[in-house]
């Protein structure tokens, strides 16, 4: 680990994060964590590895952007994060190990956009259901909040192609700030379709602008709940 469990632990306690559901998480065969993406750092990527591990002895594997991949520093790190670069062929890899993949269907778009979209949703991508459909492997919805006050992004840049048509965001803050935070996995779900419907576009749209509802309506309950931030 190039993180100790003692700092993220420590984490834990200056940002008084709050779990819901950790009995949603499967204790054995493969499963697909998918959540919200927010603040622009990928903390919510390390607080849930670190939540998972503690709460399930199990080490999930991290589908992370592409950034973290472009040298050999950065990936070595990443991999000892638990990191692997988020392509289809590797949340299907490890799934069909009967692993737990965390996947953030929204991708950058959704930790990289500006606060002022703060906790409104991005479309999802759809390769999370096809990933789910080919490996038969159930996904656990769930929502973070408190991150995206913890990192403020302004702004979300594109690059143009020659430098590598990246998503980049624009940080106010580098320090995370102590928003308190809430991590919440919901009910898992088991897709009732076969490996066939990968191919299946219209079901494949469907599934996933039903899973983002769902956790969109979570997302605005927690939050009508939720009366201060910082205090």
């Amino acid at each position: 680990r190039v993180i100790p469990r003692l700092s993220m632990d420590l984490m834990e306690k200056y940002l008084r994060l709050r779990v819901e559901g950790v009995e949603n998480i499967p204790r054995e065969g493969p499963a697909l964590i998918c959540p919200n993406h927010s603040g622009y750092s990928g903390l919510d990527a390390l607080m849930l590895a670190n939540l998972i591990s503690k709460q399930t002895g199990r080490v999930p594997r991290i589908l992370a952007h592409h950034l973290w991949f472009i040298t050999r520093f950065s990936a070595s790190t990443a991999r000892k994060l638990g990191f692997v670069e988020a392509t289809s062929a590797n949340g299907i890899k490890y799934l069909s190990k009967k692993q737990i993949v965390v996947l953030f269907p929204e991708g950058e778009y959704g930790n990289f956009k500006p606060t002022t979209q703060a906790y409104h949703l991005q479309e999802f991508k759809r390769g999370f259901v096809r990933m789910a459909l080919q490996t038969q492997s159930p996904i656990v919805p769930c929502i973070v909040i408190g991150a995206e006050e913890t990192h403020i992004n302004l702004s979300r840049l594109q690059l143009p192609p020659f430098l590598g048509n990246l998503t980049l965001p624009l940080p106010l803050n580098l320090l995370p700030l102590p928003a308190k935070w809430k991590i919440k996995f919901l009910k898992p779900m088991t897709l009732p379709y076969g490996k066939e419907t990968v191919e299946d576009t219209p079901l494949v749209h469907s599934l996933s602008a039903g899973i983002q509802e769902r956790m969109q309506k979570a997302i605005n309950q927690e939050l009508s709940k939720r009366r201060t931030i910082f205090i």
